[in-house]
């Protein structure tokens, strides 16, 4: 059954990137290994683990959209329209760019809800990924969210951007973690309690 999941890198300490958007401590797990991971866009590929590659390769093919928030959007440059995960993007900004034709695999919607919602539709029988952390929280506090996946690494930031912050609908509860070791990092991936 297609569901609509949140997964993250982050520090012990519970950030997902320096107080600067810098990930460079963070995703050295995607290089930690000997087993070459494609991703959907040939400039990148991931050279990991044999245990993260699985993780990876179920991610990579199950997902049929993402959500992901204006930040992240221009942070990326949109990705040039070929997210590394493959499938279209749905942005939830109350500003779309000027020019949003020049990414035509990608979405603008307002509200968190409705980018969900559209995703769903685009994905069909595939995984949503939301991938922003500000909208995971929104999405998580809304009830939309099944599953919150980390990738945990051992590294202490300090500061920075944290993973879930400010949830006005918490506590949110979770099952037992389904533990993947992989080097550099521990994948754990929490099914959201109804």
């Amino acid at each position: 059954m297609a569901k609509v999941y949140t997964h993250m890198t982050m520090s012990l300490d519970g950030y997902i990137a320096d107080p600067k958007d810098g990930t460079d401590e963070l995703f050295g797990w995607y290089g930690a290994g000997g087993v070459t991971v494609p991703s959907a866009d040939e400039r990148w590929s991931f050279q990991v683990d044999a245990n993260s590659a699985e993780m990876l390769r179920e991610i990579l093919s199950g997902v049929g959209a993402l959500v992901c928030g204006r930040r992240l959007f221009d942070l990326t440059n949109g990705w040039d329209d070929s997210h590394p995960i493959g499938a279209p993007a749905v942005v939830v900004t109350h500003n779309a760019p000027q020019n949003a034709a020049k990414w035509p695999r990608t979405t603008f919607v307002d509200r968190v809800a409705e980018g969900v919602a559209r995703a769903k539709e685009i994905a069909g029988e595939k995984d949503v990924s939301v991938a922003s952390a500000d909208i995971a929280r929104q999405a998580l506090d809304l009830g939309l969210v099944d599953e919150v996946c980390v990738s945990l690494v051992p590294v202490l930031l300090g500061k920075g951007i944290p993973y879930f912050t400010d949830l006005a609908g918490a506590p949110h509860r979770f099952d037992d973690p389904v533990v993947i070791q992989g080097n550099r990092a521990t994948h754990l991936r929490y099914r959201v309690r109804r």
